[in-house]
């Protein structure tokens, strides 16, 4: 069996791709990947032995480019994306059995997937982009939603409304051009009736949020076997466990001093701070011994050595954090970052920052939430709770379900 999997988006979209490739590799299955042309993404998969396929510009440069993304930049991106899906899918999926699209919305995915005759999968990673009764939609370009409106299900007709002047046109420009009908409701047609949810059901549940079979697998979680560096092992054991702090690639444009805030709020609380760069490129502000900066890093590995973990928001990171059973403060930056700040502080293993810009003394605050001995205890128990297994599940369910397609069962 050959399956293509299909991402746009950050190493929060690339990374859980990765665990699932393995997976499916385990079964058998050849896999590859279609992902953005970043270096660290070609790099993560080479590690794990997966092709990639690269299409679409960098998301790194978009993301920290000197000009912040604006609503005509995601107008052309989302033009521009469709085109290359129809391009480079095309050619990547010939032979495969299966396409499975996740990441920004992959408008062009089914509809390839579609005129070759193959299995289509829609797969997010959290689950408050799917229409629900409960709660508003997250923030897309466009015209904003009227600011008394408080019924859920109008703002989700809005959001239809926003995804099709995004990619409807350029997308019904393509199938025509293959021969396929034109589609009216294009956010509806990619998430089909049945998406798959990569979310761990403790920290992201969806039942009775929306009417939609949703199939939930569980985490795509790819093992992480790298060793710590030594430096970084020396400064771990050289005292108490430091606070974890970084953003991941957040920009932090609104936050131009989110490193001086943040190791002055973490000195204040007495504990040691130890900083990842991340894509908002952060430093140390002074030559003082009780901070240390690290790059890219084995999270899995160090999260459980910390005393709490500040972070972004973002679902890989807010779940490895869970698993380690380090206590987090989410400072949400953009979409769906609110949401899991939100779903941090519910749970009782974390604080959510109010808004993006933490100052010294909001930031001291949410660290004494998540500092306290209550919420440690809190986090640990809710470590127990999350799975593993998720990449397990999903490589099961699509090679089953191509299974079944292969060989119907007579009637």
């Amino acid at each position: 069996m050959r399956v293509l999997l299909s991402t746009y988006g950050s190493r929060g979209d690339v990374e859980p791709l990765a665990g699932l490739a393995v997976r499916l590799r385990e079964l058998g299955a050849e896999v590859r990947v279609c992902a953005p042309p970043d270096e660290e993404f070609a790099v993560l998969l080479a590690g794990v032995g997966v092709p990639l396929v690269p299409f679409g510009p960098s998301v790194r440069a978009l993301v920290t480019g000197v000009t912040p993304p604006s609503t005509a930049g995601a107008f052309r991106l989302a033009a521009e994306l469709v085109a290359a899906r129809f391009d480079t899918l095309t050619a990547a999926a010939e032979g495969c059995d299966a396409l499975v699209a996740t990441g920004l919305m992959p408008a062009g995915a089914r509809d390839v997937a579609e005129k070759l005759g193959i299995r289509y999968v829609y797969a997010c990673f959290q689950p408050f982009e799917l229409p629900s009764p409960h709660y508003p939609p997250l923030p897309r370009p466009g015209k904003p939603s009227p600011q008394d409106e408080t019924d859920n299900r109008v703002l989700w007709e809005l959001d239809a409304e926003r995804v099709n002047a995004l990619y409807g046109e350029a997308l019904n420009s393509h199938r025509a051009a293959i021969g396929l009908p034109p589609v009216d409701n294009v956010r509806d047609h990619v998430f089909t009736d049945q998406p798959w949810l990569a979310a761990d059901p403790t920290l992201g549940p969806w039942q009775g949020l929306t009417d939609l079979d949703v199939v939930q697998t569980g985490a795509w979680i790819l093992p992480d076997e790298r060793p710590l560096p030594d430096e970084l092992v020396a400064f771990l054991d050289a005292g108490a466990p430091p606070v974890y702090a970084g953003f991941g690639s957040m920009p932090m444009r609104a936050s131009k001093d989110a490193a001086r805030v943040t190791i002055e709020a973490i000195r204040a609380q007495g504990r040691r701070a130890l900083v990842a760069r991340g894509w908002a490129d952060l430093a140390l502000i002074d030559d003082r011994d009780d901070c240390f900066v690290v790059g890219e890093v084995n999270q899995q590995a160090l999260f459980g050595r910390v005393a709490a973990v500040v972070h972004h928001g973002g679902a890989g990171t807010t779940t490895t954090a869970a698993r380690a059973g380090a206590p987090q403060v989410v400072v949400p930056q953009i979409v769906d970052q609110p949401r899991w700040a939100a779903r941090v502080a519910e749970l009782g293993i974390g604080a959510a920052h109010d808004g993006p810009a933490p100052t010294t003394e909001s930031m001291s605050a949410a660290l004494r939430t998540a500092l306290a001995p209550e919420t440690r205890a809190r986090a640990k128990a809710v470590a127990g709770t999350i799975r593993t297994d998720g990449a397990t599940v999903a490589a099961k369910l699509l090679l089953d379900a191509i299974s079944r397609e292969r060989s119907p069962v007579s009637a």
